[in-house]
């Protein structure tokens, strides 16, 4: 009696060659990512005119509204990332566009401080929701030999969306007032689950998992159109249908995981101290017109770093990762002495500072996608991005402590170059147990 062939799905990834299905996979995710880094930081770019139109007295204010949003996406990223894992990457990354989307167009026509913050962190939830399922789909349908290549592309949209705010306030909001960032932030996130759900596909390795053998078979016939499978084969995945949120400390992960959560911690709360706050420090220490242009060569400077990032991620490990964050701290402590002195020195500078903070990220979002089995991809991720948020949180919070102060420009972002030594100081504690571990587990497994 003949025996029913079985296919492991991991192992038929990652021996198939990227084409065509693959580049699909990576430009929605690339232009999902995008609105969603419009929507992360959207409302700095409403500061300077709420201060005025609001009557605020106290910029600082604003902190814990910016703040808001990252503390939802605490909540978003762990709790939709469980939903990815239990109910598929597709219906997660749906339902976070169209929680993001109705409560950023929502603060459209918000009138208070409380009001606007609160509103913020309920789009925050789906914010934060939809980068844990695109990094875990990314990986999923990725060969292990270019995991960290293609989620960092498909991540690299964030990037792009979050430069158009500037673009935004320099052109239309003049004309229509802050609420016309908040008008694209909603409807555009609401258009777009249309296309995801005609084009996005499900991941194969969690239709897998959930033994829906006939959808695994079309999924490959699209993957590979023209591919020949054994008749009446069974596809599989060498991996436990559910695994415990405990098993993110099993084994090596018991230190790796804490270890990467102290670098998403620290990179994202120098990040967003810089994204939220340029905008309005450099609008007073200089112009409006060049904090926006500023701000716009952040993230594109974000973009460089993401994308060239990835081919190195993959074949050195976290030396990539610990070289940015070491970068970042003379980089970043100079953006306030260039700030009043030099535009075309200022811009230098705060592109580099995009490429260390933003090329840094990828590469530990790429790390988080990695280093966790399918079972718990999307968990794992979410965990680390939950947990990030509280950096994210303390980025902003924190920073208009400060300004409440009354600090130099110079001074403050002296201070904000600390999240990043602390980032360098672990990437290198753990760079060799990464390195450890992919030899002898392995990426993807």
């Amino acid at each position: 009696m003949n025996e029913q062939p079985t296919v492991d799905i991991t192992d038929y990834i990652d021996k198939r060659k990227v084409n065509a299905f693959n580049a699909l996979i990576v430009a929605l995710s690339f232009l999902v990512i995008m609105v969603d880094g419009f929507d992360i930081v959207v409302a700095a770019f409403a500061v300077p005119s709420q201060i005025k139109e609001w009557g605020i007295q106290n910029p600082g204010a604003f902190g814990p509204v910016l703040g808001a949003s990252l503390f939802g996406m605490l909540f978003g990223a762990p709790l939709l990332g469980h939903i990815g894992d239990r109910f598929g990457r597709k219906v997660a990354i749906l339902l976070s566009c169209l929680i993001f989307g109705v409560f950023t167009l929502w603060a459209a026509w918000s009138g208070s401080l409380k009001e606007l913050g609160i509103l913020r962190f309920l789009a925050g939830i789906g914010i934060g929701g939809l980068l844990p399922n695109v990094i875990a789909l990314n990986a999923e349908f990725a060969p292990r030999r270019l995991q960290a290549t293609l989620v960092s592309l498909g991540f690299g949209g964030i990037t792009l969306g979050g430069s158009l705010p500037a673009l935004i306030a320099a052109y239309l909001m003049p004309t229509y007032g802050w609420p016309v960032l908040f008008y694209f932030g909603g409807l555009v996130p609401l258009l777009l689950t249309i296309v995801i759900a005609a084009f996005m596909p499900e991941s194969i390795r969690f239709l897998t998992l959930r033994d829906r053998q006939a959808d695994v078979a079309a999924m490959i016939k699209r993957m590979d159109s023209g591919g020949t499978l054994p008749a009446g084969a069974r596809f599989v995945v060498q991996a436990a249908e559910k695994l415990p949120f405990s098993d993110l400390f099993a084994g090596r992960l018991a230190v790796m995981t804490p270890l990467l959560w102290i670098l998403f911690v620290v990179n994202l709360m120098g990040y967003f101290f810089l994204v939220s706050w340029m905008p309005t420090l450099l609008a007073s220490a200089s112009d409006p017109a060049k904090a926006s242009l500023a701000t716009a060569i952040l993230q594109v400077g974000g973009f460089i770093g993401g994308v060239g990032i990835a081919i190195p991620l993959d074949r050195r490990g976290l030396l990539p990762v610990v070289a940015l964050f070491v970068l970042a701290v003379p980089v970043v402590g100079s953006i306030g002495f260039l700030a009043q002195q030099s535009l075309f020195g200022l811009m230098i500078v705060v592109f580099l500072a995009g490429i260390c903070a933003l090329g840094t990220q990828f590469g530990i979002n790429a790390v988080s996608a990695i280093i966790y089995p399918t079972a718990l991809r999307s968990t794992g991720s979410g965990a680390c991005f939950g947990i990030g948020r509280v950096g994210g949180i303390l980025g902003p919070v924190v920073g208009g402590w400060l300004i409440g102060k009354h600090l130099p420009v110079e001074r403050l972002y002296m201070i904000a170059t600390i999240p990043f030594i602390i980032g360098a100081i672990v990437a290198i504690i753990m760079m060799p147990m990464f390195a450890q571990y992919m030899r002898t587990v392995g990426p993807g497994k």
